[in-house]
């Protein structure tokens, strides 16, 4: 792995990480026209790093929420509903991840033996389809319970935690997408899911990739360490500048959009990968 192998691989790490279209369907797409197997070691240990850049990036944007969260910082301003309601706190974070660990655990071993080129291809038009019938369904619910993250209630916190599962055992279903999707599904508007989603991918992502480097770490070896360090940094900044778009024009660029973009990677992918 070279430099600009490194550059191009931190950047589709940044531009898919957050956002409903499966960083993992895009990576493996993305290695493969590089010439890299699934099998490389080395590949696996670079794309924890570039997602560690990606989380610090997150971190960045929610720095004031994770503050207020830990009760180190109370200047963020919060709206006030007509009706009180509990702030968001860290009971609201467990719920909303608990589930997720609870099912990465309990699976740990099998996890990797899901994971296919084919499982990511029906993961990407399967998700598809469930962010279709999420929007859909959102628009007709009559009552939106929760239109900021500080209205979530802890059993749509909980119901958003239960979704995310999907993504746990179905490489490529897209982690963001499941729970955006399962926020909706549940009476959260698509700016607070889409809040949450980001807000709980940090402590998720965190022990996911701390995991992985358990035992990868023996690949961090001075040789490699230009390239991690320059894939991280892309990836950081990448991401960081998604986040920042994506929350800007969420009102615009609908779930169903990105839908669409799914459908499309899954033909390209079926048609020049799988054949």
């Amino acid at each position: 792995m070279d430099v600009l192998a490194s550059i191009i691989l931190g950047i589709v790490e940044g531009l898919t990480e957050f956002i409903p279209v499966s960083s993992t369907g895009h990576m493996i797409l993305t290695a493969k026209i590089m010439g890299y197997t699934d099998q490389s070691e080395l590949l696996k240990t670079f794309e924890v790093v570039i997602q560690l850049g990606a989380i610090l990036a997150m971190a960045m944007v929610y720095w004031q929420r994770i503050l207020n969260l830990l009760g180190i910082h109370s200047s963020e301003p919060v709206r006030k509903p007509a009706v009180p309601v509990k702030k968001l706190n860290l009971l609201h974070v467990l719920l909303g991840i608990g589930p997720a660990l609870a099912a990465a655990y309990a699976a740990k071993d099998h996890i990797k033996s899901l994971f296919s080129a084919e499982t990511v291809l029906y993961a990407l038009v399967a998700g598809g389809m469930f962010m279709i019938f999420a929007e859909w369904f959102n628009k007709r619910k009559t009552h939106i319970t929760a239109h900021e993250l500080d209205e979530l209630t802890y059993k749509q916190a909980f119901m958003i935690g239960l979704y995310q599962i999907i993504s746990v055992l179905w490489p490529g279903f897209s982690r963001s997408g499941a729970t955006i999707s399962g926020g909706m599904l549940s009476g959260v508007s698509y700016k607070a899911s889409a809040d949450f989603s980001f807000l709980i991918a940090i402590p998720i992502m965190c022990a996911a990739a701390g995991y992985e480097l358990l035992d990868s770490y023996r690949y961090f070896t001075p040789d490699v360490l230009g390239v991690f360090i320059t894939g991280f940094l892309v990836s950081f900044v990448v991401a960081y500048l998604v986040i920042l778009a994506f929350m800007k024009w969420i009102q615009k660029i609908r779930l169903t959009h990105f839908a669409i973009y799914r459908f499309i990677l899954a033909a390209v992918f079926w048609l020049f990968i799988m054949h």
